[in-house]
């Protein structure tokens, strides 16, 4: 996948007379005239699951030399191991072979400068306060140490033995590994 030029938008967000959904459709349609069904099933080649930011700078197939069907790619804000997280993981384990986790962080993540008084704002502006935790961060390095934890003490998880935390640097486009057990 290729990084695209930014596509002009009205303050409505229409483009060319389309919305930006009108527009994925339409690459869709082209992508499906020249679709060949792989023959995979949805087991992952590598029997790996890589959990990562939603960050649109994250190109992960490229990253990591990911070809279709590689792996199985987990992603949120922040890419923080939350219970949804592990419930993704636990059906990639035990319905579908997956044996190691690596998860991946990035510098310049938009939840190092936020807090979880965001959720009182949205209370505030709505009338209901949000059951889910934001899990805003400051120091990188420590939220991956929280999240490998989160993985290893998991009853859940079947194999914890191959859990690897990253840092994406987004200037260089290299992966910093972390030690688990080695504070900022």
């Amino acid at each position: 996948m290729t990084t695209s030029t930014p596509v002009p938008t009205d303050p409505e967000g229409a483009i060319n007379g389309g919305t930006v959904t009108d527009r994925l459709v339409e690459a869709n349609e082209r992508y499906a005239a020249a679709f060949v069904d792989p023959g995979m099933d949805a087991r992952p080649v590598l029997h790996v699951a890589v959990v990562a930011c939603m960050d649109a700078r994250l190109d992960l197939h490229a990253a990591l030399g990911l070809d279709l069907g590689d792996c199985h790619t987990i992603r949120n804000a922040g890419g923080v191991v939350t219970d949804d997280v592990i419930r993704s993981l636990t059906i990639s384990q035990r319905k579908l072979g997956t044996r190691s986790i690596v998860l991946i962080h990035h510098t310049g993540c938009g939840l190092e400068s936020i807090t979880e008084e965001f959720r009182t704002e949205l209370e505030m502006e709505v009338g209901q306060r949000p059951a889910w935790a934001v899990e805003a961060f400051r120091d990188v390095d420590q939220d991956v140490r929280q999240s490998m934890q989160r993985v290893r003490t998991s009853p859940f998880l079947l194999h914890t033995d191959d859990v690897r935390g990253f840092v994406f640097d987004v200037k260089t486009g290299l992966l910093r590994e972390i030690d688990p057990g080695q504070p900022s």
